[in-house]
């Protein structure tokens, strides 16, 4: 390859990706009627700057290989900021490790475009983060945009030769500009480990609130698990000293092995819409689905109606990727017209799209009956559904 066919197979691949940003989405259905689909992924790797990834310069790459490969783009908080879109996308390398960046659009449904450099995220001074991943983005009464995060770190417990044990635990930083981040020291909690840790938006009796995720393992809940609830006075070394149980576990459930919330939750007149994961067991290995519930406006601790079963489910190809069988979500923006755009990435690959309103989600939460968490009130609830719908199909064949 000589320079100029180097000069004009870099211009292919900019324009190839830059078709590939402009590609317009579309509804593929409307489905339950809760919410819509959309045809295309709306961030994958393939959306991951080609100055990201290849040397283009052609006296130090003239064979123009990819560098440092882009394995997946995911897991992404989200904030609607001066009319746009802005997605704090996990993006994870081809060596394993995670990093932030932002991803814009005006739509918020495609057009999605990475700003040039991913986040810098400062680290903690004599204990920086082995790898960091899924942020909940918050906007606080306080006027800081705070940014929670898994930091993992290698368990320094761990026996000589086990290169998989980790300490999970929440990392905090705030910005105001989402160019120029401050880090915080880390949550501390009486939990041995922390994941999927959010920033509720208001003062609660005067202090910071947090939603948690109290485990004992780092992957396995143990004893503990449930989405938490706790306070603290301050931002600036967040501590909690008790954590009480929001929404907990429940047996032979979508959430019977583990749970934990989305992103931080949204405002409505009937209490704060709250978006979560929960994580079952099958034959197949693990399969995470996405839930809500609703919980009271004065006493975001306190859970007042909360639906039976999933709300999203993996379909398709989104069943498909590194972790299969999966759907997480911990990014959606309530826009000024009532629509509701909630991202989730499908199996730890790619990142999707739904749109919704705030009245569809009050509806469902509200008035979908809640587990009977047996078979037998699970037929009874169906069945009671049966027999109006039966009355009412009689008459409208009489018309």
């Amino acid at each position: 390859m000589n320079r100029t066919q180097f000069n004009q197979k870099v211009k292919q691949m900019l324009s190839a990706q830059e078709r590939l940003i402009r590609r317009k989405n579309e509804v593929i259905r409307e489905g339950n009627g809760i919410f819509s689909r959309y045809k295309y992924p709306v961030v994958t790797a393939a959306h991951a700057p080609i100055h990201w990834r290849y040397d283009l310069d052609f006296r130090t790459n003239p064979n123009l290989l990819e560098r440092i490969g882009v394995n997946a783009a995911f897991n992404v908080g989200a904030i609607e900021h001066e009319g746009k879109v802005l997605l704090f996308v996990r993006v994870e390398g081809a060596d394993r490790k995670s990093f932030f960046a932002v991803a814009e659009s005006r739509s918020g449904v495609d057009n999605f475009r990475f700003w040039d450099y991913p986040i810098t995220i400062p680290e903690l001074p004599g204990n920086p983060d082995t790898n960091v991943y899924d942020m909940r983005v918050t906007k606080h009464e306080d006027g800081w945009f705070y940014g929670i995060f898994c930091t993992e770190r290698k368990d320094p417990d761990a026996a000589k030769g086990d290169l998989s044990s980790a300490i999970a635990q929440a990392g905090i930083v705030r910005t105001k500009d989402f160019k120029s981040w401050e880090r915080l020291p880390d949550l501390k909690t009486k939990s041995p480990q922390q994941r999927n840790v959010v920033l509720h938006p208001e003062f609660v009796d005067g202090k910071y609130a947090f939603y948690t995720r109290p485990q004992d393992g780092f992957i396995s809940a143990g004893s503990g698990g449930g989405i938490g609830w706790g306070l603290s006075g301050s931002m600036l070394g967040a501590s909690i000293d008790e954590e009480t149980i929001v929404d907990d576990r429940q047996y032979h459930t979508i959430k019977e092995v583990k749970n934990g919330l989305g992103p931080a939750p949204i405002r409505t007149d009937n209490g704060w819409l709250q978006l979560a994961h929960g994580v079952r067991n099958t034959a197949a290995g693990l399969r995470y689905v996405i839930y809500m519930f609703l919980t009271d406006l004065e006493h975001p601790d306190r859970k007042i109606a909360s639906p039976a079963g999933y709300f999203l489910a993996p379909e398709g190809e989104e069943r498909v990727g590194d972790v299969s069988n999966v759907v997480f979500s911990n990014g959606w923006v309530k826009r000024k017209n009532g629509d509701v755009l909630i991202y989730y990435g499908s199996s730890d690959t790619r990142t999707h799209v739904v749109k919704t309103t705030v009245d569809k989600l009050l509806d469902y939460v509200m008035n979908t009956p809640p587990d009977g968490l047996r078979s037998a009130e699970s037929v009874k609830t169906r069945n009671e559904l049966i027999g109006r719908n039966l009355t009412i199909m009689k008459k409208l064949k009489k018309k």
